[in-house]
């Protein structure tokens, strides 16, 4: 006899899971028992909101499901950022959890009880509002099939999280040896298929393509997750297309291209959202064009009624959802943009030459600056300087995500990813060294100093793995965003305590450095990157270098101004 435990393992090691990030507790203790004796490595930070941002970024970067687990109350509560974001950015992710229940007592509301009994809470109901689907299966071999489905439905369609809570006896259990119904082998009953779209739809979406003297694709993070990079760059060469990308779909296009004009949006760059505002016709890529991507759909930026708009995304309910769209490609972003690339082409005058004028908006004044403390133009255009095709650079929430959004100039695709779907703080920290353990790239991790301080425990799971990541802090001893933009008025608790950043990364093993001055940061820079060891820069930002009053649109004063 096998125990169900047991068999969960065989199946992680079937479907090539490579690592399992979480904190043992509950009942996937049973679980990590077996872990041990695998070909599945066990990855456990100080907390499960890390173990969560750790697989949602494994699970974006490979296109496989990153796992995690935990115990139902933690993965439901302090487990939910990473689950949120690979819900929102379509990141891959099983969650295998459990319940907390105590058999016969729980009706009488034990501790922790999270099957959603009188006198517990109900964990299957937090989880119905972020995952794509789960399950609460009572029997061993119920336990076996919800995980093979997870790990289907994780991948299938448009991407995201899934999960499986354990309970009791469905997994302390022997498994069936003759199972009825039956269980299938993993990798069988885990296969997806790529759709496509229709001959009609593609006919139509090349004639408009065929006809435009300016078109512009928009590319979203649906081309990360389709990994369609080559497919995009046939298609912006077919037609001769000016490509911009949306916040979460940077790095889908190298931004040094000829045809590459940036990052377009609210707090993006003003000449990639005059391309998009003079195109005849938009073809939209695995972009949901949220109100950030839209300028808040401020009406002389994208006009329906006065340009032809192609989108091609993974659901149908999303072509079309915020703007009419002319033609929809429903299918899988690479299989849309190989049917355009093989069926047409065109020329125009324009695109090259607009591309290379709005690009001009990577640079500013501010980036030559040599005051200190150092403007943040200027650490940006420092960590792009040491930024290649084989450097990956994580991005977390607030004024750094746009500073990078705005001046970092990617040279290659795969080299940033940012917290974009929920967007939230602490994120960068924990995904910098899921993607160090995930690839063999380089890996700079950019954070303020709030957001790094949220989950900094996660450079010690660096030192304990044997990872180097170069962490760095653009400190300006505040919630910068929060405090630029209360105006006349005094919002309460936007001033950190000045913490020292160095003793902190010096005590979880790491290399801590201070700078501040720009050329004492590229020399940082450049020494953690060639470590074998994790470094923290921090580095002192001016922190009265204004981000909306430099960054924000110039198409926001007709809906009324910033909308944050």
């Amino acid at each position: 006899m096998t125990s169900t435990a047991a068999a969960l393992v065989t199946t992680l090691e079937e479907l090539d899971t490579e690592y399992v990030f979480g904190y043992p507790g509950g009942r996937v203790i049973e679980l990590l028992e077996y872990l041990p004796e695998s070909d599945v490595d066990v990855i456990r930070p100080r907390d499960e909101r890390e173990a969560s941002v750790m697989a949602e970024m494994h699970g974006r970067l490979t296109g496989n499901p990153g796992v995690l687990t935990g115990q139902g109350p933690w993965i439901g509560s302090l487990g939910m950022m990473g689950q949120m974001e690979a819900r929102l950015s379509s990141s891959p992710m099983v969650v295998l959890t459990e319940a907390s229940e105590r058999g016969e007592y729980s009706t009488l509301a034990p501790y922790q009880q999270a099957r959603g009994d009188y006198g517990g809470f109900s964990l299957p109901s937090i989880l119905d509002g972020v995952a794509k689907e789960w399950w609460f299966p009572r029997t061993p071999t119920e336990t076996l099939r919800s995980t093979q489905l997870a790990f289907k439905h994780a991948v299938a369609g448009r991407p995201g999280p899934t999960a499986i809570i354990l309970d009791g006896d469905a997994i302390t259990e022997e498994m069936p040896e003759d199972p009825i119904p039956p269980t299938w082998e993993s990798t069988e009953q885990t296969k997806t298929w790529d759709s496509a779209p229709t001959a009609s739809d593609t006919e139509s979406a090349v004639e408009a393509l065929e006809a435009a003297e300016r078109p512009v694709i928009i590319a979203g993070n649906g081309v990360h997750a389709a990994q369609a990079y080559d497919e995009l760059a046939a298609v912006a060469e077919a037609y001769d297309c000016a490509v911009t990308t949306s916040y979460l779909g940077k790095s889908t296009y190298p931004e040094t291209d000829d045809r590459a004009v940036g990052v377009m949006g609210s707090f993006a760059h003003e000449g990639a959202n005059q391309v998009v505002s003079e195109a005849d016709t938009l073809l939209v890529v695995g972009c949901r064009m949220n109100p950030m991507d839209t300028n808040w759909q401020a009406p002389e930026f994208i006009r329906p009624d006065e340009q032809t708009i192609i989108h091609a995304d993974i659901d149908t309910r999303n072509a079309g959802w915020v703007y009419p769209a002319d033609v929809g490609l429903i299918g899988d972003a690479k299989e849309s943009l190989q049917a355009l690339a093989e069926a047409g082409g065109g020329q125009n005058d324009w695109a090259l030459d607009r591309a290379s004028e709005a690009r001009e908006w990577f640079h500013a004044p501010e980036c030559d600056s040599d005051a200190s403390p150092v403007k943040p133009q200027r650490a940006i255009k420092e960590i792009e300087a040491v930024v290649d095709e084989d450097t990956i650079v994580t991005a977390d929430s607030g004024n750094n995500r746009f500073w990078l959004l705005y001046y970092l100039q990617t040279p290659a695709v795969r080299t940033y990813f940012g917290s974009g779907g929920v967007g939230g703080m602490g994120w960068s920290v924990p995904a910098g060294v899921s993607a160090a353990l995930t690839t063999d790239n380089d890996v700079i991790s950019v954070a303020g100093d709030g957001g790094f301080a949220m989950t900094m425990n996660s450079v010690e799971t660096a030192v304990e793995h044997g990872v180097a990541p170069t962490f760095v802090v653009l400190n300006d001893t505040s919630l910068g965003m929060v405090r630029q933009m209360q105006g006349e008025h005094t919002i309460a608790g936007v001033e950190f305590h000045d913490t020292d950043f160095v003793k902190i990364a010096e005590a979880f093993g790491a290399v801590g450095t201070r700078v501040e001055e720009a050329d004492a940061f590229a020399d940082a820079l450049e020494t953690g990157k060639a470590a074998d060891e994790p470094h923290v820069i921090e580095v002192r930002i001016d922190r009265d270098e204004e981000m909306a009053d430099t960054l924000t649109s110039s198409f926001y004063e007709s809906v009324g101004g910033l909308h944050e």
